[in-house]
């Protein structure tokens, strides 16, 4: 060093601390490190202030850029840590950091000192600040910096343990270091892991970190964890520990005990997984998965997904605490779902939950306790293991404890189920034996009662469980509690309990007693003063020996010892040999030769140490003749080995020598009675060296059989597997290979692990580089094929194909010979099998595959997605070829039913490759795959059933696989059941045969083949021959296989013909005729007085053919078999089915008790059944049906149900008895017989319906009470079952009569049945509700008063019960409900609330409007008065019979009907239109209900959407179904009339009013049609018998809304024709037959006045809707009318006052008054040039003349332009017929027209055609006092009128949306000329100088409603052909020359007035107000103001008032 450095380093000592280390010269700062250092090494006390000065200091220091001062710095650092105390941890956290920042990534000597930095930090308590610090290291970019960081956190583990360093943070660290780039740091990562496992154990590891991992890191961890052995133990202490270590030491010294026994005294660290993970809110989650909807789905598979969603999510390791309580409620309700799978799921979800939240649990688990108790007695074992796991995991998580569970377990001790009794004692027994000692001693008082009192038990496994649950609490707290209680006992019952107590008790040891303890603590100043030694993670990893706590030393041999002792004891019972027992301990040669004693002599072992040979050798030979005369050996085994292994060794070069050392270790191996496997250990590495030399091979391999026949092979093997393989010299491996081909020939494979032994061969042997090798391996390969079978190729799939094909010409020369092959030698270790597993009896091992089977696969074998469903399918099949083809059933229960599902799957191909999965998966699992399947070979079968011949092919091809794992026998019931199915079609059952006779083809004896006789007797009279041919062969094979004895003795149970069959095919085989021997031994009446007898002797039911034989049970004592088919059982199946002569119905029905409540049969009630059924039933079917057994029952119902087509009538007789049965099974509750009686019920009240026959009251009595109280019934499928027949009933019986039965049901004691009627009361009213009275309805009060019920579902039931009945009637649901308290009503309104928005979401309307629209769900509207009852003539009393007359039928349906050759009964719900069609016209009326309510769905499906393609569709047949209806109408009518329900007649109405709801459907119907409706409508109205049906008033009240609705959509022409056509006299056919007091005239009289009031409906609005209307075909209508009355008829009728012929003239009046000249354009259909001329043009002229003469009509200028306005009620002056003044009247009338909403879009058209005319005139100027926003309206709407004429629309086809603003002070023309006080001017208008405007004319109060708007176009109609011409029409030029010259001639006479009259005689006629006459009184109307009318305003605004109220129906009618 220069002078200069030297004096600059003197005078920087000077500087403070702070310069000196932060000076620019790095010497200085280097010094002054080293300074610093001494320094700290001069503080002893922590508590120096200089401590607290120095600290901030190293934050820069130790980040120093130059190295060497960076080093001192560290030294400092370390120097001033070691000093100090844990105060200085206020530093750490910034020293940490720059330690990090700067050190990790320096030399090695830098990181070396870093890590001491950090591991003094831990010492000094700072570990957090450690951890965080480690945190930020482990993310730096460069590997280098990652690796030291995971060094010191391994060292700083390792050291200081678990307690001081928390793992918890690390297993967060180590994740992401997993998929590190770097291989170093994976390295390191795994083995700090490894590390952790020593801590905390594998398996919380495993569960923490392997589901991060990659698999390739899983499976080298996995190799690692194998090494890991010990028990970890800190060797470090921190620093405030260290303070009290020489105070222990000193104590330590003064008792003796060494550091060993202090370290085998300490129990191992337990530390809790729950506790290293982070909890998991899963509360956010569920809520988004949809879980509370679907846990309240109807369909069983959506709850179920809801319920495993939970379950999912609650599996995680801790849960968040949370609101569980909701869930909890949810999960108990759904534990008792009908469902098992979703009760499953919901035990296992709780099951989780109590894992994850623990004590947060507690509460939930002892509310779901008795819940879960209770549920153990169902016996699926899936249900009861869920339940036991779930039920130990709720006590093992700590949710409850024993005192916690007293009450619930003395309940459930009590159940009557024993189940639930054994299983509650187990859960106990478990609770106990996992609590400890001091639970116990609390509690034990409250269970040994409970235990004492179950000992009593009948059931003998609750007698063992509570035996048990005695022991449990003895093996824990001593015998002394159960001293007073064991006196109680007999002797017998003590000593078992004693010996139970005997046996399980002193059994295994503590834990950690035979544990190797670790050496003594490493002090914390060896650490320091310069003893670290850095330690890598890295180096736990690969080939390293077995990890420890701690350096293996020979001071823990003592503590081994001690503990050894402590463990061993005269109780211990015997267990698996742990590895520490195998592993020998190191032995010095002294301490050998010490122990060895007197056993060789000392000059022997000294030969044997010397260098030469030949005294070597002579000393071996001397020591192998001392050991041959040993007599007690095996005491010495262990030390003689040892010797022989340390003297001469294993390390012998000399050939002779080693020969003898290994004869002399084959000689004690032979000779020792046990020959321990730490010898084996000692000796099996020298043995496999001598194999590999040839001159000591053959000693070596007999010494490896010695071995085997001492310990085991498998022991061998294991232990030559880890030698060979890292042995160096190759000759080891295939020598040794070659004596395991020994081996395996002379031992077999019994002991071996097949599994390890094959993946040896292919991993080692198969890939070795020498072929010597790879031979020895083949051959080995051989050898097990011979023991194994052809299945060892399944794991050697992926071998090379080369050498596979050498494995296959092994295999070839050693075939598998299974059992023949036995095995030449024994093992003498009794013990030796036990400690192998895989391999034995099942041969190769089989994989458990349940971790595979995970929820996303099974949740991709139910997706939507066919291609996910595909892949999780093949995924399967991958699973099994992985697992090579050999699986354990092991959880694929859930993978079975999935795979069910897909069974069924609509993908054809998804189907096969199904089935291709299922047979792989039953050929890996073998025998069983019975059980794990759960039956899906049911399913399998049912595929049979496809059209494509491939999947049937695959479905045999699963047959077969089936078959080789199991017996046939196993699979005969699924193929019988299968056989017997419809769905299996002809080929499947042909395939099916055939394959069943290829299986028995194989087959000497099968009696099991005897149940598939019936259906293949059944199939040998198929109507397809392949099916009968392919039977009969196996129906060959069957006899072959039984015996025909067999046969005979089972053929009861055929029937018909396949009986005769069977009998003649059994003949060939010579058994008929000897069956028929035996019975004429047996008397012919013996077997009806044994009936007789024993039906006698039995109170319920008779027990005919008790003595039937099995199949199986042949006599074997020499008894004689019994006869089973006699001669009179054949004649009896020749008798009639069901005997009826002597029926006395009546009489039976007399006797029926008619109540509604049901009541159960009593006996005596049994006894006239049991006797009824055997007078009336033939003796089999009666047999069968009072049969105990409940298959013979079945077999009566499948009797009946197949001749029940040809029997019904003679059931009709007897359907009382019938029905009786019914009820009797019902009662008795057997669910097959239920479910058959159901099938058959459905299909027999069908039958009945076609017979048109219904139930009577007494029958209904006898089936309906019963019927609704089994609607509740507990299994499902039979309440679905019922609840569809319920409804079957309610049609074809009554709803009104089926009522009273369902509300008895609302008060029965079963809540399901209060629930199911609940149900279908709102079912009724939502489809039969018409039929109810409104008597009935107030029953409504039962259903109301469910909402006060506890049980929700009651209440949901109830509420959407009365939500149906709300959205029927409305509001007036209210007056049905009955008094309600505040809550009920609260309740109810809120649900109505939603109701009404449901309906508004869906476009249904408000609430109580579908009565209104339909006439079976609406009250008529009550301002809607009736026609006849106007007319007078419905308050008559009709007295007399009732009258039938012809109902019309149009031609087209006559013409129709023929070649339709359909039968009327039996139509039940039509599937399409057309059906419903054809069963509307050809059924009968109640049949045709279905059809209509077809027609009405699909009119309200067109009417929600009016612009699709379906109201297209139903226009097409809008005429058809109107005809149909309208014939129907006559047919329903008078059906009820006969005393039927008038539901038949409703039904027709309201169809019809459906129909013509729709303007576009109304316009569609022809005009023949509507005439044949409209005479048919019209003429019930009049009937007088429709007010005595049932509901009369409604009917009428319905008869009069539908024909106003009729007026007012249907087309208004043909309206007006029909109607015009209906004044003539009706064809008396179309009436009834007259009574005695009324004339055809008086009834033509009323029907003419009701069809003038219908043409006035139509005149009224006729101003409106001119131009809707034909005019040229009313005209033409009214031409015929006039011209068949001529003019005398005329004359005569207007003297008389004929209201017809008025009619007639007020329409012409009216139309001519609209149109002006321009009528004379609409003659076109008229043939005006006739001779002589038609009477309508006389009446056109006088009409044109009067009107004008009258100032009602003027001309409005050019030819064509004749429309003429009304000028009454504009002009108030005397006319002035100037072009200017006839324009402003003009224009007034049309501004008034404009201003009225009613006529706004006629008047805006008429304005703008004026301006179209006179397009110079201003019509602005008129609206000069009118308002901006009505001239604002006249501009726009002309436009729009522009648009509209250049569209060629007319102004009816585009109505103005919006009425004018009301500027104008303009009264509406629609009303103007009406007066108040004249109601009818048809009766009171008869003074011809009345003037009165034709719009005038008052209607009933029924028609004064809404006017509709006017249909966008008109269809046309086909001209009637029934309407007499009356005149001979005209050429077409003729037409138009007549149409030309009536044109010139209004345009050259402007004024008619002027013109000269068509002199007509009809001056006698009186006309009606408002109709011209001869003579025409001047008309002087009171002049008035301009735009005022003619009228008193407030009598206007009154009228119109009222008008508006009658509209609204708030005023009653007049």
């Amino acid at each position: 060093m220069s002078t200069e450095d030297e004096k600059l380093l003197k005078e920087a000592k000077k500087l403070p601390w702070e310069d000196r280390l932060l000076h620019k010269n790095w010497k200085v700062r280097n010094d002054a490190n080293i300074d610093l250092a001494a320094l700290c090494d001069g503080i002893t006390d922590p508590k120096d202030p200089r401590i607290r000065e120095l600290g901030h200091f190293f934050k820069k220091t130790v980040a120093d850029s130059n190295a060497p001062v960076q080093d001192k710095a560290l030294d400092a650092l370390i120097a001033y840590l070691k000093a100090a105390d844990a105060d200085a941890g206020r530093f750490a956290k910034e020293v940490c950091d720059s330690v990090v920042a700067k050190c990790l990534t320096g030399r090695p000597k830098t990181v070396e000192k870093a890590q001491i930095v950090f591991m003094l930090w831990v010492e000094l308590e700072a570990v957090d600040v450690f951890l965080d610090s480690m945190e930020k290291a482990i993310k730096n970019k460069v590997a280098k910096a990652v690796v030291p960081a995971i060094d010191v956190m391994f060292q700083a583990l390792s050291e200081f343990g678990s307690k001081i360093v928390p793992p918890k943070r690390i297993l967060k660290m180590l994740p992401e270091l997993f998929d590190h780039q770097d291989q170093n740091v994976r390295a390191s990562s795994k083995g700090l892991t490894l590390e952790l496992c020593r801590w905390i154990g594998r398996d919380p590891v495993k569960s923490i970190l392997f589901e991060k991992m990659r698999d390739t890191m899983k499976k080298e961890l996995e190799a690692e964890l194998a090494n890991v052995t010990g028990v970890a133990k800190p060797t470090r202490k921190i620093r405030s520990e260290q303070d009290k270590e020489p105070e222990q030491e000193v104590e330590a010294e003064a008792s003796g005990s060494g550091p060993s026994e202090e370290s085998a005294a300490e129990v191992p660290q337990e530390i809790d997984e729950y506790e290293l993970v982070d909890p998991v809110d899963i509360l956010t989650p569920l809520e988004k998965s949809g879980f509370w909807n679907g846990v309240k789905a109807t369909k069983w598979s959506e709850r179920k997904d809801a319920v495993a969603e939970l379950t999912k999510l609650a599996s995680t390791k801790r849960i968040a605490p949370g609101d569980f309580s909701e869930i909890c409620r949810t999960l108990k309700k759904l534990i008792t779902d009908v469902n098992i799978a979703v009760a499953v799921e919901a035990v296992q979800a709780i099951g989780n939950l109590a894992t994850g939240l623990r004590t947060n649990f507690s509460a939930s688990s002892r509310f779901i306790l008795p819940v879960l108790l209770e549920k153990l007695k169902e016996k699926k074992p899936t249900m009861t293991e869920a339940l036991n796991n779930t039920l130990q995991a709720i006590h093992k998580a700590g949710c409850v404890t024993l005192a916690d569970i007293v009450e619930d377990v003395k309940v459930a001790v009590k159940n009557k189920v024993p189940l639930v009794r054994s299983l509650t004692l187990n859960w106990v027994t478990h609770c106990i034996e996992t609590s400890n000692k001091a639970v116990i001693l609390k509690v034990h008082k409250d269970y040994v009662p409970i235990c004492m009192e179950c000992l009593n038990d009948g059931t003998p496994d609750v007698r063992d469980a509570a035996f048990s649950v005695l022991a449990a609490i003895a093996k824990s707290v001593g015998m002394r509690p159960l001293e007073k209680s064991l006196e109680k006992l007999d002797d017998v019952r003590r000593k078992k309990l004693s010996e139970m107590i005997g046996v399980s008790g002193g059994g295994a040891p503590t834990a950690g007693a035979g544990a190797p303890s670790s050496g003594g603590t490493v002090s914390s100043a060896e650490a320091s003063d310069g003893g670290f030694v850095r330690r890598s993670a890295a180096s736990m990893l690969s080939g390293k020996k077995p990890i420890s706590a701690a350096p293996a030393a020979k001071k823990a041999a003592p503590a081994k010892t001690v503990a050894g002792k402590k463990a061993d004891g005269p109780s211990q019972t015997k267990k698996v040999e742990q590895p520490e027992d195998v592993e020998p301990a190191e032995m010095s040669l002294d301490e050998i030769e010490s122990r060895i004693g007197s056993l060789i002599q000392a000059d022997t072992i000294t030969q044997l140490k010397s260098a030469a040979w030949k005294e070597r050798l002579e000393a071996i030979t001397s020591v192998k003749e001392q050991v041959v005369a040993l007599q007690e050996l095996d005491k010495s085994v262990e030390i003689l080995i040892r010797l022989l292994c340390a003297v001469p060794g294993w390390t012998e070069k000399n050939v002779q020598v080693q020969q003898q050392v290994i004869e002399v270790v084959s000689h004690i191996a032979s000779t020792a009675s046990k020959f321990p496997k730490k010898c084996v250990v000692l000796c099996i590495g020298g043995i496999c060296e001598r194999v590999a030399d040839i001159k000591t091979r053959a000693q070596a391999m007999k010494c490896l059989t010695t071995f085997s026949e001492a310990v085991g092979p498998g022991f061998i093997f294991e232990r030559m597997f880890k030698i060979m393989k890292e042995h160096k010299n190759p000759k080891v491996l295939s020598e040794g290979l070659l004596w395991m081909v020994s081996a395996v020939e002379d031992f077999g494979v019994g002991h071996l692990k097949l599994k390890d032994l094959i993946d040896f061969c292919k991993d080692t042997g198969l890939q070795s580089s020498a072929a010597a090798t790879r031979n020895a391996t083949i051959k080995l390969i051989g050898a097990l094929h011979k023991y194994v079978g052809p299945d060892i190729k399944a794991f050697l799939s992926d071998v090379k194909p080369a050498l596979l094909s050498a494995v296959d010409a092994e295999c070839e020369k050693n075939p598998f010979e299974g059992a023949a092959a036995a095995p030449k030698k024994t093992v003498k270790a009794t013990d030796s099998v036990s400690s192998v597993s895989g391999g034995g009896l099942d041969s190769l091992p089989r994989e458990d595959i349940s971790g595979k089977i995970t929820p996303a696969l099974l949740k991709g074998l139910e997706s939507n997605d066919w291609k996910a469903r595909l892949e999780s399918i093949e995924a399967v099949s991958k699973i099994v070829d992985e697992a090579n083809k050999r699986i354990q059933p092991t959880g694929t229960v859930e993978l079975f039913g999935a795979l069910r599902a897909r069974l069924y799957d609509s993908n054809k191909n998804l189907i096969t490759a199904t089935l291709t999965s299922i047979s792989a998966l039953a050929s890996a699992m073998g025998p069983a795959v019975e059980k794990a399947s759960k039956g899906i070979l049911s399913d399998v079968i049912k595929c049979l059933g496809d059209n494509k011949k491939s999947t049937r092919e695959s479905t045999l091809t699963t047959l077969d696989a089936w078959v080789a794992v199991t017996h046939l026998d196993k699979m005969v019931p699924y193929i019988t059941a299968s056989l017997t199915d419809a769905k299996l079609g002809a080929e499947g059952r042909k395939d099916l045969f055939d394959w069943l006779s290829r299986q028995l083809t194989g087959l000497a004896e099968f009696p099991d083949a005897i149940q598939l006789l019936r259906p293949v007797a059944v199939a040998m009279t198929d109507k397809s021959a392949d099916v009968r041919k392919a039977a009969e062969a196996c129906f060959g094979d069957i006899v072959r296989v039984c015996g025909p004895e067999m046969v005979m003795k089972n053929v009861r149970d055929i029937q018909g013909p396949a009986l005769a069959i069977v009998l003649e095919r059994l003949k060939t085989h010579g058994a008929f005729p000897e069956v028929h021997e035996n019975t004429r031994t047996v008397p012919a009446g013996q077997p009806l007085k044994t009936g007789s007898k024993i039906g006698k002797s039995n109170g319920h039911a008779s027990r005919h053919g008790s003595r039937s034989v099995s199949s199986r049970a042949v006599s074997a004592k020499g008894s004689k078999p019994e006869p089973i088919m006699s001669v009179q059982d054949i004649n009896i199946q020749s008798q009639a089915l069901i005997n009826v002569r002597d029926s006395n119905k009546a009489e039976r029905e007399r006797i029926v008790v008619r109540r509604s409540k049901f009541e159960e049969l009593r006996v005596e009630q049994i006894q006239d059944l049991e006797n009824d059924l055997m007078k009336y039933f033939r003796e089999d079917l009666h047999r069968r049906l009072l049969s105990t057994d409940f298959k013979k029952q079945v077999d009566g119902i499948e009797m009946l149900h197949r001749a029940l087509p040809t029997i019904a009538k003679d059931l009709i007789e007897v359907i009382d008895i019938l029905l009786k049965w019914f009820v009797l099974r019902f009662c008795e509750s057997n669910t097959s017989c239920l479910l058959k009686v159901l099938e058959f019920l459905p299909e027999f009240f069908d039958t009945l319906r076609n017979e048109n026959y219904t139930l009577n009251e007494s029958e209904a009595y006898i089936f309906f009470p019963c019927l609704v109280e089994k609607t509740g019934h507990n299994i499902e499928k039979l309440r679905e079952k019922i609840r569809e027949l319920m409804k079957q009933l309610i049609h074809s019986y009554s709803a009104a009569k089926t009522f009273p039965f369902i509300l008895e049901g609302l008060r029965s004691r079963n809540n399901r049945t209060r629930i199911e009627c609940a149900d279908l009361v709102g079912y009724l009213l939502d489809n039969n509700g018409s039929e109810i009275s409104n008597a009935q309805l107030k029953s409504l009060k039962d259903v109301a008063s469910l909402t006060a019920e506890r049980d929700g579902d009651l209440r949901k039931a109830a509420l959407n019960c009365l939500a149906t009945g709300y959205k029927i009637f409305g509001d007036d649901i209210w007056n049905f409900v009955g008094k309600l308290t505040e809550a009920q009503k609260s309740m109810i309104d809120d649900r109505f609330k939603y109701k009404a928005r449901e309906m508004n979401k869906r476009k249904e309307g408000m609430p109580g409007e579908a009565r209104a629209a339909a006439l079976l769900r609406r009250s008529v509207r009550e301002n809607g008065s009736d026609l006849a009852e106007q007319s007078g003539e419905v308050s008559r009393s009709i007295s007399g019979p009732a009258f039938t007359r012809d109902i019309y039928t149009p031609p087209e349906a006559q013409m129709e009907r023929h070649p339709m050759a359909r039968p009327s009964g039996g139509v039940v719900g039509p599937t399409d239109w057309n059906e419903a069609l054809d069963i509307i016209t050809y059924g009968s009326p109640e049949q045709s209900v279905e059809g209509m309510k077809v027609v009405c769905h699909e009119l309200a499906a067109a009417t929600n959407d009016p612009e699709g393609s379906l109201m297209d569709e139903l226009i097409k047949d809008a005429d058809k179904l109107v005809s149909c209806l309208a014939a129907k109408v006559a047919n329903t009518f008078d059906f009820s009339l006969r005393g039927a329900s008038s539901r038949s007649c409703k039904y027709v109405l309201n169809t019809l009013m459906q129909t013509f709801q729709n303007k576009r459907l109304a316009h569609a119907v022809n005009q023949r049609t509507l005439d044949n409706l409209i005479t048919e409508l019209l003429l019930w109205l009049l009937d007088e018998r429709v007010p005595r049906m049932d509901d009369g008033s409604q009917l009428l009240k319905a008869l009069n809304v539908l024909m106003l609705k009729i007026l007012d959509n249907a087309e208004r022409t043909s309206s007006f024709v029909v109607l015009i056509h209906l004044l003539k006299p009706l064809d008396p056919s179309r009436w009834p037959y007259p009574p005695s007091n009324e004339s055809f005239a008086s009834r033509n009289m009323k029907f003419s006045d009701l069809v003038v009031k219908c043409l006035i409906k139509l005149t009224k609005v006729l101003q409106s809707t001119i131009y809707e209307v034909d005019l040229d075909r009313i005209l033409q209508s009214i031409h015929i009318y006039l011209q068949e009355l001529g003019m005398e008829e005329i004359r005569r009728r207007a003297g008389a006052d004929d209201k017809p012929l008025r009619m007639v003239k007020t329409v012409l009046h009216e139309l001519v008054k609209l149109r002006g000249t321009a009528i004379k354009g609409h003659l076109s259909m008229v043939p005006i040039d006739m001779e002589p001329q038609p009477i309508i043009l006389a009446y056109i002229d006088l009409n044109l003349q009067t009107l004008a003469a009258a100032r009602m009509l003027t001309p409005t200028g050019p030819v064509g332009q004749t429309h003429w306005g009304d000028s009454m009620a504009n002009n108030p002056m005397p006319a002035t017929h100037s072009a200017d003044a006839q324009l402003k009247q003009e224009l007034a009338a049309i501004f008034k027209k404009i201003g009225d909403k009613q006529t706004c879009s006629i008047g805006l058209y008429e304005l703008y055609r004026i301006t179209q005319l006179y397009p110079k005139v201003d019509i602005f100027s008129q609206l000069q006092n009118a308002s901006e926003a009505f001239r604002t309206y006249i501009r726009d709407g002309l436009a729009q009128m522009e648009k509209n004429a250049a569209a060629g629309r007319t102004p009816s086809s585009v109505p103005m949306p919006t009425p004018p603003p009301s500027a104008l002070n303009l009264p509406s023309p629609k009303f103007a000329p009406l007066s108040p006080v004249h109601t009818n001017s048809l009766n009171d208008g008869k003074s011809v100088n009345t003037k009165m405007d034709p719009t005038s004319f008052s209607l009933p109060p029924s028609y004064a409603e809404d006017d509709m708007s006017s249909s966008r176009g008109q269809i046309p109609v086909q001209s009637d052909d029934r309407f007499p011409s009356g005149v001979s029409s005209g050429t077409l030029d003729a037409i138009r020359e007549r149409m030309k010259s009536i044109q010139l001639a209004s345009a050259g006479n402007p004024e008619p007035a002027n013109q000269p009259m068509m002199q007509m005689n009809v001056s006698n006629e009186d006309h009606e107000s408002g109709q011209p006459t001869d003579e025409v009184s001047a008309v002087n109307p009171n002049p008035v103001h301009s735009g005022v009318l003619p009228m008193d305003e407030k009598a206007l605004s009154g009228l119109q008032a009222r008008m508006e109220r009658l509209k609204s129906g708030s005023m009653d009618p007049l």
